[in-house]
């Protein structure tokens, strides 16, 4: 073996193993597009603007996507709407993530009782369709963004808390956890020093690759009524007040569907990507 391999660094080798993959690059690249859209906003009118001389207006040189039925430029609201659908996302699955973490390790450490309750409470959530569950959350505590947030936080803890379970069971029966109760180290100690860490790897993929799910599920929820009103910048919002008008207006259900399918694919691929890279199987 070189010599040079031996002290090769972690993180290098791992982005010399990622951008080989240039589909995911492609998708990392989109998603970063993204994300400074989200942070500048850079729309040409104001969000409520209205032009009565072009109303249900197709794309053109003024209105790059045309405009709605109150003249609103639909541009400025589909970039707009980037924000809202990525902040929507990110915090429901972070939170997700957060809880399904936790139990995770508990049930995956401590094992007996407390494993089976925790793990037969996700069964139970996992035999509901994840969008009929989010719309069951949502009718019994409301319409409305942060219950959105609520509702697809709540049917993504079970994801997360099988794959950290899964991975806590293989980690702690390795000879250095073992080390570490014979020398008196606490339970708590262990879990987050020793044991999360080695959870990563597959947490950060279920993370990436739900993140798509989730814009999925805000967006449906939005059409059905149940997430922001239409007078709101999202894209389910707009493709729920775009179906009125398919006739007349296609351009106002294209573009927000368009946004919603390039960024739930980027997100995906981008989980495939990382997927591939973190798996030393594949490299």
């Amino acid at each position: 073996m070189d010599g040079k391999d031996i002290f090769k660094n972690p993180f290098r080798e791992f982005l010399e193993n990622f951008f080989k993959r240039k589909v995911a690059v492609i998708s990392l690249l989109f998603i970063i597009f993204l994300v400074i859209i989200a942070i500048f906003q850079p729309v040409p009118y104001d969000l409520n603007y209205a032009d009565y001389e072009n109303l249900l207006a197709e794309p053109s040189s003024k209105h790059w996507f045309g405009t709605d039925e109150y003249g609103r430029d639909l541009f400025s609201r589909v970039v707009a709407g980037t924000r809202l659908s990525l902040l929507v996302s990110l915090t429901a699955v972070s939170i997700g993530a957060f809880i399904g973490c936790i139990l995770g390790l508990v049930a995956g450490y401590y094992g007996g009782k407390i494993e089976s309750i925790i793990m037969r409470c996700c069964d139970v959530m996992f035999s509901f369709p994840g969008l009929l569950l989010a719309i069951g959350i949502v009718a019994i505590i409301g319409p409305g963004l942060i219950n959105v947030i609520i509702s697809i936080a709540i049917y993504g803890i079970p994801s997360f808390t099988r794959i950290v379970r899964s991975a806590t069971i293989s980690l702690k029966k390795q000879l250095y956890i073992e080390a570490c109760k014979s020398i008196g180290v606490s339970d708590f100690r262990i879990l987050l020093v020793h044991i999360l860490p080695g959870t990563l790897p597959a947490l950060i993929v279920t993370l990436t690759m739900r993140i798509g799910t989730a814009i999925i599920s805000a967006a449906s929820l939005s059409f059905l009524g149940f997430g922001a009103s239409p007078t709101n910048p999202d894209w389910g919002a707009m493709l729920s007040t775009g179906r009125d008008y398919i006739g007349l207006a296609p351009h106002m259900l294209f573009y927000p569907g368009l946004m919603i399918f390039l960024t739930v694919l980027s997100f995906n691929l981008l989980g495939d990507g990382l997927r591939d890279t973190l798996d030393p199987k594949l490299n």
